[in-house]
């Protein structure tokens, strides 16, 4: 049994139990953005747990990074709003946007994505990568903090869905179930290179469509379709489909 301790105690030790904390404190910042109760509450706690988090991961300047981080609450929650409205508008079975907040996997999702973000524009990156793979675990939708999300982004259902470090969505864009917006090549050297591809402003994208590459450009107002896989841009006002024959025919008793 002390061999064992010995040989452990030569590795380097990481705070792994920082994952509670900072799951704590994830749900902690969704809370405060919609519960005003909550908010005058809770704020200094969730303050203190960011510096906590920041100590340990020796983030410097923990105090300022929290006020350049708070600074930026009311327009996430601007944004956090078009996205509510922009899946209460789209989905028919959406009954009302309470519902879109309390309980809509793809809101959820894209709201600790915005949080995330501005985290890692602060270069807080694994902190901010922390946030997402919390929020990856609920939802089964892995968006990375880097990628860049413009206003009224609606995913639908979710589950499934991947998008890369530097992918670039605009405007009014509908992502469903099982989409991986990826990297052609997965290389370390191209760490600091656009690997993920950019989707215009109105572009929909349907179930288990894959498309891949940094240099990849999908047109406004394009439809790409279930289940295809795209390595090369699409024109603008495109419709991109898979096809496949089903057949049907009569079983033999």
């Amino acid at each position: 049994m002390s061999t064992v301790y010995n040989n452990q105690n030569q590795f380097q030790s990481y705070n792994i139990c920082l994952k509670d904390t900072v799951k704590t404190f994830t749900k902690s910042l969704f809370y405060m953005l919609f519960d005003e109760d909550y908010r005058n509450q809770n704020s200094q706690i969730v303050k203190d747990t960011f510096l906590k988090i920041a100590t340990k991961l020796r983030l410097e300047n923990g105090e300022a990074l929290w006020r350049q981080f708070e600074d930026q609450f009311t327009r996430i929650r601007e944004k956090l709003d078009l996205d509510a409205i922009a899946i209460e508008q789209n989905d028919p079975a959406t009954k009302s946007l309470t519902e879109v907040y309390l309980a809509y996997p793809g809101f959820h999702a894209i709201a600790i994505y915005r949080l995330s973000h501005e985290l890692y524009k602060l270069e807080s990156y694994v902190i901010s990568r922390m946030m997402s793979e919390y929020v990856h675990g609920l939802t089964g939708i892995d968006i990375h903090p880097g990628a860049t999300i413009g206003d009224s982004f609606f995913i639908d259902h979710g589950t499934g869905i991947v998008i890369g470090e530097t992918a670039i969505i605009k405007k009014n864009v509908k992502i469903y179930q099982g989409v991986t917006l990826g990297g052609i090549q997965i290389r370390k050297s191209l760490s600091s290179t656009k690997r993920h591809p950019t989707i215009e402003d109105n572009v929909t994208i349907y179930a288990n469509a894959t498309i891949l590459g940094g240099d990849i450009v999908i047109g406004a107002n394009s439809i790409i379709g279930a289940n295809v896989w795209i390595t090369k841009s699409v024109p603008e006002n495109s419709l991109v489909t898979y096809k496949t024959e089903i057949k049907i025919s009569t079983r033999k008793k």
